[in-house]
Protein backbone atom coordinates (compact mmCIF):
# COMPACT_ATOMS: atom_id res chain seq x y z
CA UNK A 1 0.00 0.00 0.00
CA UNK A 2 1.55 3.15 -0.90
CA UNK A 3 1.77 6.63 1.03
CA UNK A 4 -0.96 9.06 1.14
CA UNK A 5 0.07 12.49 2.21
CA UNK A 6 -2.68 14.72 4.08
CA UNK A 7 -1.51 18.37 3.80
CA UNK A 8 -3.13 20.37 6.42
CA UNK A 9 -2.45 22.65 9.41
CA UNK A 10 -5.66 21.77 11.32
CA UNK A 11 -4.51 19.99 14.26
CA UNK A 12 -8.49 17.99 14.81
CA UNK A 13 -8.11 17.14 10.89
CA UNK A 14 -5.04 15.99 11.37
CA UNK A 15 -6.25 13.93 14.74
CA UNK A 16 -9.01 12.80 13.07
CA UNK A 17 -7.69 11.35 10.19
CA UNK A 18 -5.04 8.87 11.98
CA UNK A 19 -7.36 7.49 14.28
CA UNK A 20 -9.73 6.70 11.07
CA UNK A 21 -7.29 6.01 8.44
CA UNK A 22 -5.08 3.61 10.86
CA UNK A 23 -5.43 0.90 8.24
CA UNK A 24 -3.50 3.46 5.39
CA UNK A 25 0.07 4.33 5.41
CA UNK A 26 -1.18 8.26 6.48
CA UNK A 27 1.57 11.06 6.38
CA UNK A 28 0.86 14.29 7.65
CA UNK A 29 2.25 17.41 6.17
CA UNK A 30 1.34 20.78 7.76
CA UNK A 31 1.33 23.07 5.54
CA UNK A 32 -1.19 25.92 4.84
CA UNK A 33 -2.45 25.71 1.34
CA UNK A 34 -3.93 28.34 -0.63
CA UNK A 35 -7.44 28.09 -0.40
CA UNK A 36 -9.58 29.74 -3.23
CA UNK A 37 -12.35 32.09 -2.41
CA UNK A 38 -15.61 30.03 -3.47
CA UNK A 39 -18.97 28.65 -1.84
CA UNK A 40 -18.15 25.23 -3.25
CA UNK A 41 -16.41 22.82 -1.24
CA UNK A 42 -16.16 20.22 -3.85
CA UNK A 43 -14.25 22.91 -5.67
CA UNK A 44 -11.88 24.08 -2.37
CA UNK A 45 -11.20 20.68 -1.82
CA UNK A 46 -10.34 19.69 -5.33
CA UNK A 47 -8.00 22.53 -5.96
CA UNK A 48 -6.09 22.51 -2.42
CA UNK A 49 -5.88 18.64 -3.08
CA UNK A 50 -3.82 18.93 -6.69
CA UNK A 51 -1.86 22.01 -5.20
CA UNK A 52 -0.79 19.65 -2.40
CA UNK A 53 0.30 16.88 -4.96
CA UNK A 54 2.33 19.46 -6.70
CA UNK A 55 4.31 19.94 -3.23
CA UNK A 56 4.81 16.72 -2.61
CA UNK A 57 4.36 14.82 -5.89
CA UNK A 58 2.64 11.84 -3.96
CA UNK A 59 -0.77 10.64 -3.61
CA UNK A 60 -2.59 13.35 -1.04
CA UNK A 61 -5.91 14.21 0.30
CA UNK A 62 -7.35 17.35 1.33
CA UNK A 63 -10.63 17.57 3.43
CA UNK A 64 -12.40 20.93 3.42
CA UNK A 65 -15.79 21.80 5.44
CA UNK A 66 -18.68 23.84 4.88
CA UNK A 67 -21.18 24.63 8.36
CA UNK A 68 -24.88 25.67 7.26
CA UNK A 69 -27.34 27.39 9.33
CA UNK A 70 -30.72 26.66 8.11
CA UNK A 71 -32.37 29.89 9.66
CA UNK A 72 -29.41 32.33 8.53
CA UNK A 73 -30.35 31.30 4.90
CA UNK A 74 -26.92 28.29 5.32
CA UNK A 75 -24.71 31.23 6.79
CA UNK A 76 -21.98 31.12 6.94
CA UNK A 77 -21.21 28.16 4.49
CA UNK A 78 -17.46 27.59 2.88
CA UNK A 79 -16.79 30.90 5.14
CA UNK A 80 -16.41 29.07 8.29
CA UNK A 81 -12.98 30.41 9.31
CA UNK A 82 -13.88 33.92 8.04
CA UNK A 83 -16.38 33.79 10.37
CA UNK A 84 -14.88 32.62 13.33
CA UNK A 85 -12.17 35.16 12.89
CA UNK A 86 -14.75 37.35 12.63
CA UNK A 87 -17.80 37.36 15.04
CA UNK A 88 -16.60 34.21 16.55
CA UNK A 89 -18.94 32.18 17.76
CA UNK A 90 -20.26 34.56 20.19
CA UNK A 91 -21.49 36.79 17.41
CA UNK A 92 -22.96 33.53 15.98
CA UNK A 93 -25.21 32.82 18.82
CA UNK A 94 -26.05 36.76 19.18
CA UNK A 95 -27.50 35.87 15.41
CA UNK A 96 -29.36 32.99 16.67
CA UNK A 97 -30.99 35.20 19.41
CA UNK A 98 -34.84 34.62 19.00
CA UNK A 99 -34.38 31.75 16.40
CA UNK A 100 -36.27 28.84 17.15
CA UNK A 101 -35.11 26.81 14.39
CA UNK A 102 -32.15 26.21 15.52
CA UNK A 103 -31.06 23.08 12.68
CA UNK A 104 -27.74 23.52 11.01
CA UNK A 105 -24.83 20.90 9.27
CA UNK A 106 -21.96 20.37 8.85
CA UNK A 107 -20.98 19.01 4.96
CA UNK A 108 -17.93 17.96 4.42
CA UNK A 109 -15.75 17.04 0.63
CA UNK A 110 -12.18 14.62 1.38
CA UNK A 111 -10.36 15.15 -1.94
CA UNK A 112 -7.70 12.34 -3.14
CA UNK A 113 -5.55 13.21 -6.21
CA UNK A 114 -2.67 10.73 -6.90
CA UNK A 115 -1.59 12.21 -10.34
CA UNK A 116 -4.21 10.75 -12.44
CA UNK A 117 -7.04 10.41 -10.74
CA UNK A 118 -9.20 12.23 -8.90
CA UNK A 119 -12.08 11.28 -6.70
CA UNK A 120 -13.91 12.97 -3.96
CA UNK A 121 -15.95 11.83 -1.24
CA UNK A 122 -19.10 13.57 0.73
CA UNK A 123 -19.98 13.44 4.36
CA UNK A 124 -22.99 15.42 6.43
CA UNK A 125 -23.46 15.56 10.06
CA UNK A 126 -27.22 17.07 11.08
CA UNK A 127 -27.66 19.03 14.42
CA UNK A 128 -28.73 22.18 15.76
CA UNK A 129 -27.10 25.09 17.02
CA UNK A 130 -27.16 25.20 21.48
CA UNK A 131 -28.04 28.79 22.93
CA UNK A 132 -24.88 28.96 25.31
CA UNK A 133 -21.04 27.66 24.32
CA UNK A 134 -20.70 24.52 26.33
CA UNK A 135 -18.01 22.34 26.95
CA UNK A 136 -14.17 21.79 26.90
CA UNK A 137 -11.14 21.57 24.96
CA UNK A 138 -9.72 18.34 23.13
CA UNK A 139 -7.04 17.49 20.81
CA UNK A 140 -9.73 16.44 18.08
CA UNK A 141 -11.57 19.63 18.17
CA UNK A 142 -11.56 20.97 14.58
CA UNK A 143 -12.97 24.34 15.65
CA UNK A 144 -14.23 26.28 17.84
CA UNK A 145 -17.77 25.14 16.38
CA UNK A 146 -17.65 22.61 18.90
CA UNK A 147 -18.38 24.40 21.59
CA UNK A 148 -22.17 25.09 20.09
CA UNK A 149 -22.73 22.66 17.57
CA UNK A 150 -25.10 19.34 18.86
CA UNK A 151 -25.40 16.58 16.50
CA UNK A 152 -28.67 14.84 15.82
CA UNK A 153 -30.39 12.89 18.66
CA UNK A 154 -28.11 14.44 21.09
CA UNK A 155 -27.90 16.68 23.73
CA UNK A 156 -24.74 17.63 24.40
CA UNK A 157 -22.59 19.84 21.93
CA UNK A 158 -19.54 17.87 20.40
CA UNK A 159 -17.27 19.77 22.74
CA UNK A 160 -19.03 18.21 25.88
CA UNK A 161 -19.06 14.70 24.46
CA UNK A 162 -15.76 11.58 25.05
CA UNK A 163 -14.12 10.68 22.14
CA UNK A 164 -16.18 7.45 22.45
CA UNK A 165 -19.76 9.64 22.54
CA UNK A 166 -18.43 11.50 18.97
CA UNK A 167 -17.57 7.74 17.55
CA UNK A 168 -20.72 6.63 17.98
CA UNK A 169 -22.79 9.64 16.95
CA UNK A 170 -20.86 10.12 13.38
CA UNK A 171 -21.29 5.74 13.17
CA UNK A 172 -25.71 6.17 13.71
CA UNK A 173 -26.48 9.86 12.93
CA UNK A 174 -23.88 11.08 9.98
CA UNK A 175 -22.07 10.14 6.97
CA UNK A 176 -18.28 10.39 7.17
CA UNK A 177 -16.39 11.38 4.36
CA UNK A 178 -13.62 10.55 5.85
CA UNK A 179 -15.35 6.58 6.22
CA UNK A 180 -16.74 7.01 2.88
CA UNK A 181 -13.11 7.16 1.81
CA UNK A 182 -11.47 4.66 3.80
CA UNK A 183 -14.06 2.07 2.87
CA UNK A 184 -13.09 2.95 -1.12
CA UNK A 185 -9.08 2.74 -0.62
CA UNK A 186 -9.44 -0.18 1.09
CA UNK A 187 -11.65 -1.57 -2.11
CA UNK A 188 -9.08 -0.04 -4.48
CA UNK A 189 -6.16 -1.95 -2.83
CA UNK A 190 -8.18 -5.37 -2.93
CA UNK A 191 -8.15 -5.78 -6.74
Amino acid sequence: MEDIIFVTHNKGKMETAKKKLENVNLKIFEYDLDEPRSDDIQYISKVKVEQAYELVKKPCISMDSNFCIKSLNGFPRAFVNFTLDTIGIEGILKLMEGKDNRDCYFGECLSYYDGKELKQFMGKHDGEISRKILGKDSKMKWSDLWYIYIPKGQTKTLAQMSDEERDLRIKVSSVSSIDVFAKWYKDKNRK
